[in-house]
């Protein structure tokens, strides 16, 4: 867009935009700081209560040496015309960070990349850099909106986009098992034609789209004609951690060779010889068994179980490499978790394909929708409720392959029914060839249902708890 051009475009919006209270602000050049600069319209932006719109009108990249940073409070659109923000250092590379909204269009945010378990961004007092952040304030109400249309995101260390409703920040953790406090605020992402591709490989657990919710807010998600690519954690992590449940629509999206910044070809050398046992009590005491991994490229890479008996004696341990998923949601406490995936790809990732874990009082909504896993290591559809709550089910259209787990996987650990269809749907050579395409499991005092049609199930069908109706 030439400058003339995107000043036109800026007068426009000034006098035919009822919403936004002042003219938008234009980028004049491509200066990391200075008259005109990206930098100096977000500091002019953040000094106004009302939303504001900033157009990038000059031509080529914007090199950054610190983040670009919002400061305002109020809705905050940023609209480019294909130019690239990117930057040679470690750091964030645009943050809002007093929660204000955040809408952008037409722009690419590229990181230094290069970063693995052997070149990590969280060392030597750093802290690995996120593509887009939006950091929600405690006292923060309504909506919380990221909204992103022709956007891509690469090679940043840690997070490409984050949203964190959690005081703990980097440390909140999982939701189903994560600690931290938030606002009362609800979060909302919406992509639209995004591409976050080789983020999240300079640190432990960094993912391509992460939101944390902790308080009583729900968190919102739509993805449309969008991809995660070989992301170094879960390619989407969503965790909602307190009351409030996950409402989420996944249309035409990608989600391909993610999960892998621990790789087990690397560190499979610091595994003991004997990586689980079990024992009765008395046998082996904790000093008898293997200790906690250290000395690797990165120790949190494995995740260390104990289980006792009453006498302190070992009853199991387990050692294991935390590769990551596709997709992994995380729902705890009050409220529901809710997925509809439909023309969707999730294939190559280093775990489950789809990942939803839900405790507390919710139930589980699936809808898979002429969606197709392929070749995950793990699972490729793994539902997964563990108190009173019902999983519900529907799979049109789908299909399962060649995934190391399951084909698919519902399964209720308490009092609630389990209710799957499974109808024109496809599973094969799943379960590293073991014949399980569908895994239904009712634990305990609830009901369950599955009901079958118009498919092919080669690999078999396992129930537990479940009626099958062919």
């Amino acid at each position: 867009m030439k400058l003339t051009n995107a000043l036109a475009l800026a007068a426009f919006f000034a006098g035919a935009t009822a919403a936004h209270a002042m003219a938008p602000i234009v980028v004049t050049n491509t200066q990391d700081s200075g008259a005109g600069s990206l930098r100096a319209a977000l500091a002019e932006a953040s000094e106004h209560e009302a939303p504001v719109q900033v157009i990038i009108a000059a031509d080529g990249d914007v090199v950054i040496e610190d983040s670009l940073v919002y400061s305002g409070e109020a809705a905050l659109e940023i609209i480019g015309n294909g130019q690239r923000i990117r930057t040679h250092e470690n750091v964030d590379i645009l943050v809002s960070e007093n929660g204000g909204n955040l809408r952008v269009s037409d722009l690419a945010f590229e990181g230094p990349g290069q970063f693995s378990i052997l070149n990590r961004g969280d060392q030597n007092g750093e802290v690995a850099g996120k593509g887009i952040f939006i950091d929600v304030r405690d006292n923060q109400t309504g909506i919380v909106e990221l909204d992103l249309e022709n956007v891509s995101v690469k090679g940043v260390a840690n997070h490409g986009i984050h949203v964190s409703d959690c005081d703990l920040a980097d440390d909140c953790g999982a939701g189903a098992g994560g600690g931290g406090e938030g606002s009362r605020a609800s979060i909302s992402v919406r992509l639209n034609n995004v591409l976050v591709d080789g983020v999240g490989n300079g640190k432990f657990d960094a993912d391509g789209l992460r939101v944390d919710e902790r308080g009583p807010g729900d968190i919102h998600l739509r993805t449309f004609a969008s991809e995660f690519a070989r992301v170094g954690a879960d390619g989407l992590e969503l965790d909602e951690g307190q009351d409030g449940s996950i409402h989420s629509t996944i249309v035409e999206t990608a989600f391909v060779d993610n999960g892998a910044y621990c790789d087990p070809a690397m560190l499979e050398a610091f595994m003991p010889a004997v990586p689980e046992a079990e024992f009765d009590d008395g046998d082996r005491q904790p000093s008898e068994i293997p200790q906690a991994v250290s000395g690797s490229p990165d120790d949190g890479c494995f995740e260390y179980n104990v289980d006792t008996y009453d006498s302190g004696a070992v009853e199991e341990y387990e050692i294991a490499i935390d590769v990551d998923d596709g997709i992994d949601f995380d729902e705890a406490d009050d409220g529901d978790l809710n997925l509809t995936m439909i023309n969707s790809l999730i294939s190559g990732n280093y775990d489950e394909g789809v990942d939803m874990d839900e405790a507390g009082a919710g139930g589980g909504n699936l809808h898979y929708i002429n969606t197709v896993a392929y070749g995950n290591a793990d699972d490729g559809y793994k539902m997964s409720e563990e108190d009173g709550g019902d999983v519900v089910g529907m799979m049109v259209g789908a299909i399962s392959r060649d995934n190391g787990g399951k084909g698919a996987v519902f399964e209720e650990e308490n009092g609630g029914d389990v209710r799957v269809q499974v109808v024109d749907t496809h599973t094969v050579n799943n379960d590293d060839s073991d014949q399980t395409g569908l895994e239904l499991v009712q634990e305990d005092r609830g009901e369950g249902s599955l009901t079958v049609s118009d498919s092919q199930i080669i690999d078999g069908i396992k129930a537990e708890g479940v009626v099958v109706n062919p």
